[in-house]
């Protein structure tokens, strides 16, 4: 089990049921959408040991490219380590580790706002001092602007199951969050920084 959770070389295919968002992005205010749309739940086919990547591009109602904000999980904020205590760093004293695998969005612009459903999903491994059952996590999301203010913040919790028998245990969330789109900016210039904190 150990060396399957260092090397993180285990072949997964599976997602657990997530958090729903209860937006209907069918309105028609917007005036963009992306072109991959979000599902509430995401399905297992998308979880996989790949890396972290995102939808790109949105399309807007007359058919032109727009851009949505970007959804980032940098390296070190993606990956989550939780020891024994008083272990911290070593391997043979590792619970569980818990990675950020697949990252997704959609936008749409209303007025001066952008409103951006993004989703993330990954996989938890059990380390040598890990037992089967749900593994919560703090998830911490930060939007910023173009001159790299914040302009908003979320924290929440994610939770997967591992199984008995089944060292991996997968987890996924989908959430909203609106963001003011300052005069003569472009929206790929907005981020959302989704960190494993």
């Amino acid at each position: 089990m150990l060396l399957g959770l260092v090397t993180c070389g285990l072949a997964v295919a599976g997602c657990g049921g997530g958090s729903r968002s209860t937006d209907d992005f069918g309105t028609t205010e917007a005036t963009g959408y992306a072109s991959e749309r979000l599902p509430e739940t995401l399905p297992e086919s998308q979880v996989a040991a790949a890396p972290v990547t995102d939808a790109a591009t949105a399309i807007s109602a007359d058919g032109k490219s727009l851009n949505c904000p970007q959804v980032v999980a940098w390296p070190n904020e993606r990956l989550r380590t939780l020891y024994q205590s008083g272990h911290d760093g070593d391997q043979m004293y590792v619970i569980n580790r818990a990675e950020i695998t697949k990252l997704s969005r959609e936008c749409r612009v209303v007025g001066g706002q952008v409103v951006v459903k993004y989703g993330f999903a990954g996989r938890v491994l059990l380390g040598p001092k890990g037992k089967p059952g749900r593994v919560s996590m703090p998830v911490t999301v930060r939007a910023a602007g173009p001159s790299k203010q914040t302009l908003a913040t979320d924290k929440m919790k994610v939770s997967a199951t591992v199984p008995a028998g089944n060292p991996v245990g997968y987890f996924s969330m989908v959430r909203q969050m609106s963001l003011p789109v300052q005069y003569g900016t472009r929206l790929e210039d907005y981020k959302i920084f989704v960190a494993l904190k």
